[in-house]
């Protein structure tokens, strides 16, 4: 007679969990004991993340889709909940860069911009929210970036499209503190500038050194695990006093 795996005690879904920081935050929360949902258009990369994370012995999952797609995720955490019962933890990180200014980028490039950065926030919080009210609560982080207080300077991602959408998962998160707490914590981090591994910023490849011995408090460029550490701090901390806040993860970032 086969045998019915055991729900998970802590499951986190992880949108943009192919690479970069959503990568590295996937790893950090299995290695606090949570299944991860993976959530991506990149099916290759997020096999090889899903199967680092059952190398460190938590359960994985790989779900593809553009997370724009409203009934797409609708569908997305119906396999969750199908696969492992529950949902604890949802971190939105997926994102798109939008480097055009105001003059010449299109009416189709500044709606996908939104679309990927800021609407994809509301179609995963809307489709989760019934399912941790249901089992009493849950946490929700969004990752914003210091360009939503900065305006963008010199990275390549941080034109005014990128940093307006990003500016509005802000007032989003503040705005659903209020209106899903107590049982449901909601916050979000603004990366600076931060090195993953693919290494394809052309600012941290071209300016990294300058950039950061000369307007950077700490002296380099953040990474991945500097972003992980504050997530998983904010999904497994307890007691949790925490909600309606975003965190700067920069390393004092200035004149820059």
């Amino acid at each position: 007679m086969s045998q019915i795996a055991p729900t998970p005690a802590r499951v986190a879904i992880v949108t943009g969990g192919a690479r970069g920081i959503g990568r590295g935050c996937a790893h950090a929360l299995a290695r606090a004991g949570y299944a991860i949902a993976l959530v991506d258009l990149l099916v290759p990369e997020m096999e090889r993340t899903a199967a680092e994370i059952r190398e460190i012995g938590q359960a994985a999952m790989v779900l593809q889709a553009d997370v724009a797609d409203h009934a797409r995720a609708r569908e997305v955490i119906a396999a969750v909940i199908a696969e492992f019962g529950r949902i604890d933890f949802l971190l939105n990180d997926a994102g798109r860069a939008a480097p055009k200014g105001i003059l010449e980028i299109t009416e189709a490039e500044f709606d996908s911009a939104i679309a990927v950065n800021l609407k994809s926030c509301f179609n995963y919080i809307q489709a989760t929210v019934p399912h941790m009210q249901a089992q009493g609560g849950g946490r929700i982080v969004s990752m914003s970036s210091l360009n939503a207080h900065s305006g963008g300077v010199t990275a390549a991602v941080s034109r005014f499209a990128y940093a307006s959408a990003k500016a509005g998962i802000l007032g989003m998160t503040r705005a659903l503190a209020k209106e899903l707490g107590p049982d449901i914590l909601v916050n979000a981090i603004c990366p600076g500038l931060i090195q993953t591994e693919l290494a394809k910023n052309p600012v941290i490849v071209e300016r990294g050194a300058e950039i950061a011995s000369k307007g950077i408090a700490l002296r380099r460029v953040g990474t991945t695990d500097d972003v992980a550490q504050i997530v998983v701090f904010l999904a497994t901390s307890q007691p949790c006093f925490i909600t309606g806040q975003d965190f700067i993860v920069d390393g004092f970032q200035y004149n820059v």
